[in-house]
């Protein structure tokens, strides 16, 4: 993942102590320099410290936003003092930035109330936010109305705001590649590419028969199809994989990582069910699984949207994001079921894992043709999951996002799977079989909740259910 750039905006207003914004703006520098952030400010030397405070302040801040306008991510605005409300929203709007917006006040110290060392940034950040709210200028607060910037507090505020941003920047960029068609038992995966267009999010297609070509035209030897099988065999174990399948698997690989690179895509969905493995010889789960490990997402049964929420996931905690089934009740407990996948996880979730044999699909086509999935279970631990649908018939994108746990509950079955527990479970179920969400869902292990339901609902205007 690239470095997160914020444009920091030093809120100030001239009745105030004007020392506040210097010593200010130096303590928010340090902690976004700790924290990982690129920034980009009025410089130091400008009139009143670098802060922005009257018309012509915020027309130079916005000019400096305008000439780095391709790498800020984010908006930062801080408040040592009152600040003022206006030259803050004029500087956003004249910089023409569409970005997410953090607002932070710093907190008074309630021994230095006098006229000397009193900010009043807690009512400041009242009046900034009803101007932004009144420029239509969208923004997200900090978990506490005023903070210190060295806080662990503020330092989750970052990580939360980080995310949020990457998730905007990247799902308005992305570019998800289909290949081939969706499978014909599977209506649960239309999606209109419309939609996604309108959002930001292209999408390219191709023909199975021609990636399926271009791999059969390759010869075992060339160079890019060695090195791909080394991958491979480094990825995942594949002793009991025969040789000539590892072959197919890796002669794919390259046809699709040149039409990628070709084509500047950032993720696939891919048909896989079942041309590939009658027409082919090979499942490509471990393919779409290393795609996904090194966070290129790839989603199976061209499952577009799917992929799409693996995206948001994995711009958001900035780790692969896996694609499942909610495929079983687990016992009698209403919070939890089994996810599963025949399975294409990536690395990333399992703790452990090898590569096998299609058991699902052997059967209709033989064992010999469906080597290539990976087979083990996911770690315990926490994740966040997503969901996203074109809903087509109200016009408008929509997603459910959550949080919850994987437990260590035995479970003798075969794929990628995991036992998931999700507070409130059946009240999610409920609602996605009402609002017709697909049976697919999104895994990162990472907690992000939060932040990806607030970049898909406030930032990208989607229509976001966030379950808790």
């Amino acid at each position: 993942m690239n470095r997160t750039t914020l444009g920091l905006i030093v809120g100030n207003r001239g009745f105030f102590p004007t020392h506040l914004c210097q010593a200010g703006r130096e303590a928010m520098l340090a902690v976004l320099a700790e924290a990982g952030f690129d920034v980009v400010a009025l410089p130091a030397e400008a009139r009143q410290f670098g802060s922005v405070e009257s018309l012509q302040d915020a027309r130079a801040c916005a000019e400096i936003f305008k000439e780095h306008a391709d790498r800020i991510d984010g908006i930062l605005v801080t408040l040592p003092n009152f600040g003022d409300e206006k030259a803050v929203a004029n500087a956003i709007r004249f910089s023409g930035l569409d970005v997410p917006v953090l607002v932070h006040a710093f907190p008074d110290d309630a021994k230095r109330m006098t006229l000397a060392d009193r900010r009043d940034s807690f009512c400041g950040k009242m009046s900034v936010c009803n101007n932004l709210r009144q420029y239509g200028i969208l923004f997200s607060l900090t978990s506490r109305h005023t903070v210190a910037p060295d806080s662990a507090e503020f330092r989750a505020d970052l990580a939360r705001f980080r995310a949020i941003c990457r998730v905007v920047r990247g799902l308005r960029t992305t570019r998800i590649g289909a290949i081939g068609a969706r499978p014909t038992a599977f209506n649960t995966v239309r999606y209109s590419e419309k939609l996604l267009e309108r959002a930001g999010i292209a999408v390219e297609t191709l023909d199975l028969s021609e990636v399926l070509g271009w791999a059969n035209r390759m010869k075992s030897d060339e160079p890019a199809v060695v090195a791909k099988l080394q991958r491979i065999q480094a990825y995942t174990k594949t002793d009991d994989v025969p040789r000539d399948s590892l072959d197919k698997m890796a002669r794919l690989g390259v046809a699709i990582d040149r039409w990628m690179a070709d084509a500047q895509l950032h993720a696939t969905a891919i048909q896989c069910w079942t041309a590939l493995e009658e027409f082919y010889g090979v499942v490509p789960c471990t393919l779409m699984s290393m795609m996904s490990d090194g966070l290129m997402a790839s989603a199976c049964e061209t499952d577009v949207a799917g992929v799409v929420g693996m995206l948001a996931l994995q711009y958001g905690a900035g780790r692969p994001a896996a694609l499942l089934d909610w495929n079983n009740n687990f016992g009698d407990d209403p919070d939890k079921a089994v996810v599963f996948h025949c399975s294409n996880l990536p690395a990333d979730v399992f703790a452990s894992q090898k590569m096998d044999f299609q058991e699902i699909i052997a059967g209709s086509v033989g064992k010999e043709n469906t080597f290539g999935t990976l087979s083990g279970r996911m770690r315990p631990g926490p994740f966040t999951f997503c969901r996203v649908t074109t809903d087509d018939l109200n016009g408008r994108i929509a997603a459910y996002v959550g949080e919850g746990e994987l437990t260590s509950d035995l479970l003798n079955t075969f794929g990628g799977f995991g036992v998931a527990k999700v507070p409130h479970l059946q009240d999610l179920l409920r609602l996605a079989c009402e609002s017709g969400f697909e049976h697919h869902v999104a895994f990162t292990l990472d907690l992000v909740g939060d932040a990806v339901a607030e970049a898909l609902g406030k930032y990208l205007g989607w229509s976001v259910y966030h379950h808790r």
